[in-house]
């Protein structure tokens, strides 16, 4: 399934999604750097445990965040660790740059690692240069790298397009990812064609939870009809007034490939 043979690798990935036949559900929760904190009640750990008490495979953190989580949480639930970022504030939020790196990622205890790409963005060429870079010291130490691929620029229309998105997943693929993270385009039948063709497993980004939960979870269960690897679900999930009960649902859809959770 995956393109990378080195043994520390597969074992990485193989722990990653250790649930046979099943969907990935990972959780991104590498939102507070972008966007402030994540619950009013910063409790990062007492979150993390009821995901991976509720069905989440793995959550995607920033390297101070994963300080605050025990590491007892982390015995049916895999670590990812972020290594880039931007803020809201900044002049232009597309634009991302390196925070942290693969080694202080395994020093952790990372099961892989993840890098955010904007293409089409002003700063693409430097995006793309980092992921490549990344994707070579993920070589060198046998790490799995998650690509998270978004269209996004001054000049786009449609971020979900399927020709864009299609190049989009080729970029990750062709640099080195194993596992791409994508807003793929509401049409099943395009997301079929491009997970189809590409190389490398996709995962189905969640996307703002304004729509609410079941167009969330609608978008989610038609991704995976469609051929997606698994699913990366953040802020429906840690935004929700009841985090595990959503995770449920979630996983339900992913980890049974089935619709009958949405209403």
């Amino acid at each position: 399934m995956y393109g990378n043979e080195s043994f520390g690798r597969r074992l990485r990935l193989a722990h990653l999604g250790r649930r046979d036949g099943s969907g990935l559900l990972l959780v991104p929760l590498d939102h507070a750097v972008g966007a402030g904190p994540l619950r009013a009640d910063g409790d990062l750990d007492t979150l993390v445990a009821r995901l991976a008490e509720h069905g989440a495979d793995g959550v995607v953190v920033h390297k101070g965040a994963a300080r605050r989580i025990r590491p007892a949480r982390f015995r049916d639930l895999s670590l990812v660790v972020q290594l880039n970022a931007s803020t809201a504030m900044a002049a232009d939020p597309d634009a991302k740059y390196p925070v942290a790196t693969v080694e202080e990622a395994l020093r952790l205890g990372a099961d892989a690692v993840s890098v955010h790409v904007n293409a089409a963005s002003r700063t693409e060429a430097a995006q793309i240069a980092h992921l490549a870079a990344v994707a070579e010291e993920c070589e060198r130490w046998s790490v799995p790298l998650l690509a998270m691929m978004y269209v996004r620029g001054p000049a786009v229309r449609d971020g979900r397009a399927p020709e864009l998105v299609a190049h989009a997943v080729a970029v990750a693929a062709e640099m080195g990812a194993d596992l791409v993270k994508t807003a793929l385009p509401d049409d099943p039948a395009a997301t079929a064609r491009i997970v189809a063709g590409a190389p490398v497993p996709v995962l189905a980004a969640g996307g703002p939870p304004e729509p609410g939960a079941d167009a969330v979870l609608g978008r989610m269960a038609a991704a995976m009809r469609a051929g997606a690897a698994g699913v990366a679900v953040g802020r429906l999930v840690f935004t929700a007034a009841d985090p595990g009960a959503m995770l449920r649902r979630l996983a339900a859809v992913v980890h049974d490939r089935t619709p009958a959770v949405i209403r």
